[in-house]
């Protein structure tokens, strides 16, 4: 089922989570315990975030710098198509601009479409690690507006070769993320929501937030985005605090702010266990508060740890 059909026949908040992928080498063993720990709370669709590959210089025996290749995590597609075998809950694999040509692209949700994956997340991803400018491949797309455009275009059944006759479309639903306090590269939140409307116009269904901490900058920007003409649903990302490094990792590596109140709880927490009841009693007052104010789906960031998600749900479903 396509999230923005679950999202729209929906009669009330629903919930999703996101996972990474297993490190090379695991057995997947815990992926799946993350999901099935998550499974009495009747998560609508899960999502599975996608890494590209990076580079690794290392000193060869000849004392030359050698450039190597480095895949961290395995692909998508297939983790992707085990879950939904598994499970039989729509999954929403991470596409991305960063490290693939369009073509790469395009196989890629073919692959998708025929194990029958009908959601996908558009983004534009990260530069390579160290490089300050995102570069995209050579043939590949530059934004996440011009990936949602191609995946459009395959909805039509236009694909990168126009001597292909009879071809058929891939029907998927489009997610794509927006910024509660504008991407970090935006030069204001009004430029961001600019390109946050050209993605909606080119065929993105519904909306997925970056984390936030202060509900009134989700209701704020679903009130921008609603001037602005972008009408689509917006589902809150919600991402619990687990341990007290965060107070100064998290506003570093997404560039968001931290209410006082919860920065002060979290300076003043002994070790990480009490930091962890902090964010996790934070996330449940978010929680209960977007739900009371009709958000359409909680789509929590679990990073692979799922106690205090399920704390989270029990006092909120």
């Amino acid at each position: 089922m396509k999230v923005i059909d679950i999202i729209n026949k929906a009669d009330k908040t629903q919930f999703s989570f996101e996972l990474l992928p297993p490190l090379k080498g695991s057995n997947g063993d815990k992926l799946y315990n993350t999901i099935e720990g998550l499974l009495e709370f009747k998560p609508q669709y899960i999502n599975i975030t996608t890494h590209r590959d990076e580079f690794d210089l290392r000193t060869r025996e000849d004392g030359l710098i050698e450039k190597r290749i480095v895949r961290k995590r395995p692909g998508t597609v297939a983790i992707a198509a085990s879950i939904q075998h598994k499970y039989g809950i729509p999954v929403v694999p991470h596409i991305l601009c960063g490290g693939f040509s369009r073509s790469e692209t395009e196989h890629v949700l073919l692959d998708l479409h025929f194990l029958g994956i009908k959601n996908v997340l558009a983004l534009r991803g990260d530069g390579l690690k160290g490089e300050h400018v995102f570069r995209p491949e050579t043939n590949g797309n530059k934004n996440a507006h011009e990936l949602v455009h191609q995946i459009a275009d395959l909805k039509e059944g236009k694909y990168l070769d126009p001597n292909l006759k009879n071809t058929s479309p891939l029907d998927f639903s489009i997610g794509v993320a927006g910024y509660p306090e504008k991407h970090f590269e935006a030069p204001n939140l009004d430029t961001d929501l600019q390109y946050l409307k050209e993605k909606v116009d080119a065929g993105a269904d519904y909306i997925v937030t970056q984390m936030f901490f202060d509900n009134q900058k989700y209701y704020q920007f679903v009130d921008k985005c609603r001037t602005a003409g972008i009408m689509v649903p917006i589902i809150p990302g919600i991402k619990p605090i687990a341990v007290k490094n965060q107070l100064t990792v998290l506003p570093k590596i997404f560039s968001i702010d931290l209410p006082q109140d919860l920065a002060e709880e979290l300076s003043a927490a002994k070790d990480n266990n009490a930091a962890r009841k902090v964010g996790t009693e934070w996330a449940i007052h978010q929680a209960k508060d977007l739900i009371k104010n009709g958000a359409p789906s909680l789509h929590m960031y679990t990073y692979g740890l799922t106690d205090n998600v399920k704390e989270i749900m029990k006092a909120v479903f």
